[in-house]
């Protein structure tokens, strides 16, 4: 079954007998010069996004509305009954600024901001060239006035205790305690290598954290070119690979009143990705006698919080959430509760992103809060007094696109839930003060903008505020991307992606298609809101179908989907997204699965490079910049989290540069020279790899560059080798002499 959502599918007469897209060269110059007309269609939507300025605790708010010719007007809109006015006389500012100013200011462009409105809605301040003027809203003078010297609060000095009477010090690794009045010492402990420590709220105890060195290995770069000139340099920082022995911590119990220090039964323990730059800290909850830790086991299949006493230094684990495959910390979720000891907690226990309420003293679960087969995205406010939390989710409308997000309130005993947004579309909201009031923006890839003002605690519409205006942007004759649903391998799934397609197409001729990937499990990367333009449409104006794919094992569709790329990263969705081009195929006898390309940065890059090694029965051209070409290269938080641990075989297995002998079609590499994220020997190995291969591939080393798509001079590359590659003609030759 495939299907398309949520708009018609265009009707075009085709047939079965399409003959594929061959331009001439003269026809691919024009096509880049169309390409390139069309960047200026970014900036005419109007009221793409609406800032809501809430007045006082959100009986009101105020927003800058934007009108054709780049004129703008302020308004007012009551949060009860969602009517519009103007914030002020336009005219009258004006005049009292060009008086003021000694300038002439137009009413329909007034320089505003930097501008504050007052709660009493009676005045308004303005900053312009580093002075401060206030316009009084009942006579509109325009006076100078003195700027406030904001005083900047003054925090604790380091290892204060709460009551100021006692101070810590951490020196040579050792924790030291002095009076605060005469620095008198009162305690050394007599443990070292102390990485971090803080006071408990009784200024009595501390927790400290005492640090086992890992490899600390380092990775390397060189600055080949730099701005001024000179040799070149060289720069080397540590960096954990996977596999590599990490930083731990072991956690004590200091007592300074005593004197005495207590190694907690808690295991050494490390923090995440950069160990040794972040050590723990102690979260310490009201004056209860314990502290707590959140921390996760290498591996990544448990995530555990836990109390340490500060009487016996005994650790109790409070949450052990555990999977056979991964714990996803990138999505995790918690909120304590310190009035009424709870703790709610995101969990995928049930095969889904739900949050649930636990007793915070002993761990117990009290009961689930949201519903079932729903992915909850964020917690985005808790109020304990009501007994509810707002939060946002997706997979929520059976007859919407399942990744759009909407927001929600419920008890936390998961009864009374509210929808708080309905519209078909992607949602974010920003909340009144007093929390009475939503403005609520949503839009899809196929549908502009619309704000709208609603109640929070019903989720009834009071007004729509704006609505985008693309009246200018659609005199460029942009095509709207298509939504389109096809099955997945299991033949139940719905894989869901986009299509974008050249502003001047013949049905009735057959386009190469090309993938933007990315299929980092970390989240789910198909755009879900409306762009003015992007780089795939400025692609598909060079006569090509570009679409872009959420495969299995990316998130936010539940574990089952995710737990493909468990290690697997080198599936990379590929199976999904081969039969959902089929599909769109299939649908569009113009789409020419023959002739089909793909390009990626970063974890993109690793799986471009990998469409063209493990499915060149399909995919014929890549581009592949920054790519992590092997998981081993990388930094292990992000590998070990999806490939497991410890280092398998399967990592080899999977490795770009380990199957380098097996590329066919035509490869092109970028790299940029400083990349912090990726170490560029990632794809400098792949290079040597496809070297000694005797393959063919092209490669471009930008100078100075980190973690990137190579740019402006990288993405001209990228087209032009889409361009030589798939339609078989050649780019613009930019090195010839220019015509006078």
């Amino acid at each position: 079954m495939v299907c398309v959502a949520p708009i018609l599918l265009l009707a075009f007469a085709t047939s079965t007998a399409n003959e594929p897209y061959a331009p001439s060269r003269e026809e691919i110059a024009r096509s880049y010069q169309r390409a390139s007309e069309i960047t200026r269609a970014r900036n005419t939507v109007l009221n793409m996004t609406l800032t809501p300025n809430w007045i006082g605790s959100g009986h009101a708010l105020w927003y800058k509305k934007q009108l054709p010719g780049g004129r703008h007007e302020y308004l007012r809109v009551d949060s009860k009954t969602g009517q519009k006015a103007q914030l002020f006389d336009h005219t009258k500012i004006a005049q009292s600024l060009s008086t003021a100013w000694s300038a002439n200011i137009d009413a329909t462009r007034l320089p505003l901001d930097e501008m504050q409105f007052a709660d009493d809605e009676k005045s308004l301040t303005i900053v312009r060239e580093n002075q401060n003027w206030r316009v009084d809203l009942e006579t509109y003078e325009c006076t100078r006035i003195t700027r406030e010297t904001q005083r900047q609060p003054q925090g604790g000095r380091p290892g204060l205790s709460p009551d100021g009477k006692l101070r810590y010090e951490l020196r040579d690794g050792k924790l030291l305690v002095f009076e605060t009045a005469t620095n008198t010492h009162k305690f050394e402990s007599t443990s070292t290598d102390f990485a971090s420590a803080s006071w408990a709220p009784n200024s009595r105890h501390i927790a400290a954290f005492r640090v086992i060195p890992g490899d600390r290995k380092q990775v390397y770069l060189i600055t080949s070119s730099p701005r001024d000139g000179g040799r070149a340099t060289f720069s080397a920082r540590d960096y954990d690979l996977p596999g590599d022995k990490l930083d731990t911590y072991e956690t004590f119990v200091i007592d300074a009143n005593e004197g005495t220090e207590i190694k907690s039964d808690l295991e050494p323990f490390w923090t995440g990705g950069r160990p040794w730059a972040s050590p723990p800290r102690a979260q310490w909850r009201g004056n209860e006698g314990r502290f707590f830790i959140q921390l996760t086991e290498r591996g990544y299949q448990a995530v555990r919080v836990v109390a340490i006493d500060l009487q016996t230094a005994k650790a109790t684990t409070i949450i052990d959430e555990r999977s056979n495959t991964f714990v996803d910390t990138t999505a995790l979720l918690r909120r304590d509760l310190t009035k009424t000891n709870e703790i709610i907690w995101r969990s995928e226990r049930d095969g889904f992103g739900r949050l649930y309420l636990h007793d915070l003293q002993t761990g117990n679960l009290k009961n689930v809060i949201t519903p079932p087969g729903w992915v909850v995205r964020s917690i985005e406010h808790v109020d304990e007094e009501a007994r509810t939390i707002t939060f946002s989710a997706n997979n929520t409308k059976q007859d919407q696109d399942p990744y759009f997000i909407h927001f929600f309130r419920v008890g936390l005993d998961g009864q009374n839930l509210v929808r708080l947004t309905e519209s078909n579309g992607q949602h974010r909201v920003s909340f009144s003060p007093d929390r009475n009031t939503i403005l609520a923006t949503w839009s899809r890839v196929d549908s502009p903008p619309v704000h709208e003002l609603r109640n929070a605690t019903t989720g009834q519409l009071i007004s729509i505020v704006e609505q985008a205006d693309i009246t200018a942007w659609e005199q460029y004759g942009i095509r709207l991307p298509e939504v389109f649903v096809a099955k997945g391998r299991d033949g139940e799934t719905d894989i869901w992606g986009i299509v974008c397609r050249p502003r001047e197409f013949d049905p009735n001729k057959k386009y190469p298609i090309i993938e933007n990937i990315y299929a980092g499990p970390h989240d789910s990367f198909v755009p879900k809101t409306f762009s003015p333009l992007t780089r795939m449409q400025e692609l598909a104006e060079l006569g090509f179908i570009v679409v872009q794919i959420d495969g299995m094992g990316t998130r936010n569709r539940g574990k089952k989907f995710h737990d493909v790329c468990w290690q697997n990263i080198a599936d990379a969705g590929f199976p999904d997204r081969i039969l959902w081009m089929r599909a769109l195929a299939e649908r569009y006898p113009y789409v020419d699965v023959e002739r089909v390309g793909v390009y990626g940065t970063s974890a993109g890059g690793q799986s471009s490079t990998g469409a063209l090694l493990f499915h060149p029965e399909f995919y014929k051209v890549a581009v592949s910049s920054c790519g992590c070409h092997d998981n081993r290269m990388d930094k292990f938080w992000w590998n070990e989290q999806w490939m497991g641990y410890p280092v398998g075989k399967h990592y080899e297995e999977q490795s770009n540069i380990t199957n380098a002998s097996k590329l066919q079609g035509k490869l092109m590499l970028i790299l940029g020279e400083l990349d912090t994220n990726v170490p560029p020997e990632s794809t400098l190995r792949l290079v040597d790899a496809l070297i000694r291969a005797n393959k063919d591939f092209d490669f471009l080393m930008i100078p100075n560059g980190g973690h990137t798509d190579g740019g402006a001079y990288g993405e001209q590359r990228r087209r032009d080798f889409f361009v030589r590659h798939l339609h078989g003609v050649e780019p613009p030759d930019r090195n010839a002499p220019r015509q006078r």
